[in-house]
């Protein structure tokens, strides 16, 4: 019971470091989760970014509780990536933010933050939203941060 008190109060934490101040924007509602056929369209555009570049990655699609819905992995691609890709989706989707927003709250000197259970704040994980809801996250490793941010965001632009 206390483990999930903990947790509970560390993502209480990251919620008010992530959303306190006035320029702070109220993250989307959950919706339906991202089915496959939308986890495969992310994919390959995911893929064809990465291969227009000559960028071996790992990509992740998860739902909106960061399970599992589609992963694929190029030929060569460093054998950290694909645990690192499924970690930055499932951040994206569970704190319904980039990864981005998450590195920048480190960058910026609360690197009590890296202590949050399932946070993983390292850029290349972004939300999926569908109608205006969080539908799940997708995630790339492989390359530099930027470079797998651009990925993510060529794949959600595929959908």
């Amino acid at each position: 019971m206390s483990a999930t008190r903990n947790i509970l109060g560390a993502s209480s934490i990251l919620l008010f470091c992530l959303t306190a101040g006035p320029a702070a924007a109220q993250a989307p509602s959950y919706g339906a989760p991202v089915n496959l056929a939308t986890a495969k369209r992310i994919a390959a555009g995911t893929i064809a970014e990465c291969q227009k570049n000559g960028w071996n990655v790992a990509v992740a699609i998860v739902d909106t509780h960061g399970l599992l819905v589609y992963y694929e992995k190029m030929d060569d691609t460093q054998t950290a990536s694909p645990t690192i890709a499924i970690e930055k989706a499932r951040s994206a989707a569970m704190f319904r933010r980039s990864t981005r927003v998450m590195e920048d709250v480190v960058n910026k000197g609360r690197t009590s933050f890296l202590g949050i259970p399932l946070a993983t704040p390292i850029t290349g994980g972004l939300p999926i939203v569908i109608g205006g809801k969080i539908a799940g996250g997708v995630g790339v490793s492989g390359v530099t941060s930027d470079q797998d941010e651009q990925c993510a965001k060529a794949g959600l632009a595929a959908m």
